[in-house]
């Protein structure tokens, strides 16, 4: 076997083998947990955006845009909008006309005022409204259709049913081979009522939940396992879903 190969080839048995490892699971979701009580995925930046993700899925996202090189990624929740930036500054790499839209409800005007200041704003648009909303819906099909490889990021209100939503909406887009990528889908795994008491999601009613039962009827898509399976620190358990058909 070549050295390629053979690294490949281990390095692929160590991920089966930790994904197996329930012990290790556990701990992942202990520490963040413990992380958590200092607000640990706020405290990272990305070309002078806060980025609200865990490094791993920092990372994860760097290797999907690569193989993928989507002409078009879409993104719902824009917040501080490390997350544009770092899929824009993804596409500048890669070169091309890769473009980037974003989409929220409410696009704060001191966000929205850093984000159109930053050398990647070229690369980027947003809409400002409900990701399910029609005239939104509209929009973002209009742009999609102009597009020969999207990727799809929904991370905007996380219950169930406005995630299930967006996965009707929003999975057609996504191109064969590409990814819908579904983040905050560990809240299913942080005890009950963990957020409850300040926000509409639970053990129960979050991605996760939405996720599964849009996979009981839809098998134009998979979960990604193995690069679910070595993240371990993640917001998105099983969250990577690749477009099989």
């Amino acid at each position: 076997m070549d050295p390629i190969s053979q690294f490949n080839a281990e390095r692929a048995a160590d991920i089966a083998a930790m994904a197996s490892d329930k012990e290790l699971h556990q701990k992942s979701i202990d520490w963040m947990l413990h992380a958590d009580k200092y607000k640990y995925t706020y405290n990272y930046t990305w070309m002078g955006r806060p980025i609200i993700k865990f490094p791993s899925d920092i990372v994860a996202t760097q290797q999907i845009v690569w193989d993928v090189k989507p002409d078009l990624i879409i993104e719902t929740g824009i917040a501080h909008g490390g997350s544009l930036i770092l899929s824009a500054s993804l596409l500048e790499m890669i070169g091309g006309d890769g473009k980037v839209l974003g989409i929220d409800i409410d696009i704060r005007e001191h966000n929205r005022k850093e984000i159109e200041s930053h050398p990647m704003i070229k690369r980027i648009s947003m809409i400002e409204g409900s990701s399910t909303a029609p005239e939104v819906i509209e929009q973002v099909q209009a742009i999609a259709s102009k597009a020969k490889r999207v990727m799809v990021f929904l991370d905007s209100l996380h219950s169930h049913e406005h995630v299930f939503n967006e996965l009707q909406l929003y999975a057609p887009l996504v191109t064969v081979g590409s990814y819908l990528v579904l983040p905050d889908t560990f809240i299913e795994y942080f005890p009950k009522g963990y957020y409850s008491h300040n926000r509409p999601w639970d053990v129960g009613n979050n991605p996760m939940t939405a996720m599964r039962a849009f996979l009981e009827n839809n098998d134009d898509f998979e979960i990604d396992k193995d690069l679910c399976n070595k993240l371990m620190i993640t917001e998105a358990f099983d969250g990577y879903l690749r477009r099989v058909k």
